[in-house]
């Protein structure tokens, strides 16, 4: 049985890993689009390059953490990141720049989420809920531990100042703790008794799956990005609109911590399409309000909470179906889809709202995305039939 120490330490490392990889950046573009003169589309773009990046790496590396685990793995993928975070801060060109950003793609591949939730998923078994929702509450107060310390630190330093510290800080962190608390020995799964992973790969079930939380994660990630420019046209300032969208960040909190309950009352065909339900209605209700901004307040902490537990149910959509024999091959899979669709989430939301005139209609469509996929989740478990002929 592994103790706590191998999930304190993936708590640690991802708090420290979200926080420099990803929250860092949306308080520190633009200053270095100011710093630089670097347009401030170029500039996320070299982020979102590094979110494709990390989609498509973790694909092969999911077949690695199946085999060897995670330990040599996070340990590698740590010591890119802070070499590739110090590059990043040192770049003179946008290309340099850009090319730093997609190395860190492939270190968030590596260090981030998938790697974590494989070796909670093999390491814990069936205690896995309790530990996955465990590490996702770590990993929801890395912006709020980032967000200031990163302002705080570009504010006597400069963005390249406050990157290059955050580079040491997630070295001196992430490299030692992976490498010496993720020591347990990686347990072995017999392959005769598991499902054979491309016949999975090409069932109807995944695969629906697939379409299923991309467009939920399509869905649910461009409203983080439209919900501040939404509750502008509502009347409220952009002041607290903020604090509406950090209130929404409180949401996700709760709603992970009432995951395990929600498990054990649902199972995972109702669960799944409840949580992509609620998250379409939460984003039918914001389109459609016009106010008070108490219920306008309301309807968003409802949709981070919705939000929060569809973390959890991507990261045990594999596990629930299919087990855990190949949960890293099959997870990075389905997690690349969803990468690329949250990726592109910002940069939808803005351009729909051109289209469609206003951040309303914008709502009101995602809804009915997110209404599809509840529907298309209802296919997405295999039949017991499904499962023998899968077995390898």
């Amino acid at each position: 049985m592994v103790g706590r120490r191998v999930l304190a330490v993936l708590c640690l490392t991802q708090v420290t890993g979200w926080g420099v990889l990803f929250y860092a950046f949306p308080v520190l573009a633009p200053a270095i689009s100011g710093d630089t003169g670097w347009s401030p589309s170029s500039v996320t773009a070299a982020f979102s390059l590094g979110q494709l990046v990390s989609a498509a790496v973790g694909v092969p590396l999911g077949r690695v953490l199946d085999r060897h685990g995670p330990r040599v793995v996070m340990t590698a993928g740590s010591v890119v990141a802070a070499l590739a975070v110090v590059a990043m801060a040192s770049a003179r060109s946008l290309p340099w720049f850009t090319g730093a950003w997609a190395l860190i793609g492939a270190a968030m591949a590596a260090v981030l989420y998938q790697p974590a939730f494989a070796a909670l998923t093999r390491w814990y078994g069936e205690r896995r809920v309790q530990a996955l929702t465990a590490v996702t509450l770590a990993g929801g107060l890395a912006s709020t531990v980032f967000a200031p310390l990163t302002a705080g630190l570009a504010a006597h330093l400069g963005w390249r100042g406050a990157y290059l510290v955050l580079a040491g800080l997630l070295a001196l962190v992430t490299v030692p703790a992976h490498a010496l608390g993720l020591r347990p020995p990686w347990p072995r799964h017999e392959h005769r008794t598991g499902h054979d992973p491309s016949a999975v790969a090409r069932s109807g079930p995944f695969l629906v799956l697939v379409a299923a939380l991309a467009l939920g994660a399509l869905s649910v990630y461009a409203v983080v990005v439209a919900l501040v420019p939404l509750l502008t046209e509502r009347g409220l300032s952009t002041a607290a609109a903020a604090w509406t969208l950090g209130l929404g960040g409180l949401g996700q909190v709760l709603g992970r911590l009432g995951y395990p309950r929600f498990v054990a009352a649902t199972g995972v065909r109702a669960r799944t399409a409840a949580v992509l339900l609620v998250a379409s209605t939460t984003t039918l209700l914001l389109g459609l309000l016009p106010g008070p901004a108490a219920l306008l307040v309301a309807a968003a902490v409802l949709a981070g909470t919705a939000r929060g537990v569809f973390t959890l149910v991507q990261a045990t959509a594999v596990s629930d179906r299919w087990g855990t024999a190949h949960y890293g091959r099959l997870s990075g899979l389905l997690q690349a889809p969803m990468a690329i669709t949250a990726a592109l989430a910002p940069w939808a939301g803005t351009a729909l709202a051109a289209v469609l005139g206003g951040y309303s209609p914008v709502f009101v469509l995602l809804a009915v995305l997110g209404a599809v996929a509840a529907a298309l989740s209802w296919w997405s478990v295999p039949r017991r039939d499904d499962r023998e002929r899968s077995a390898g």
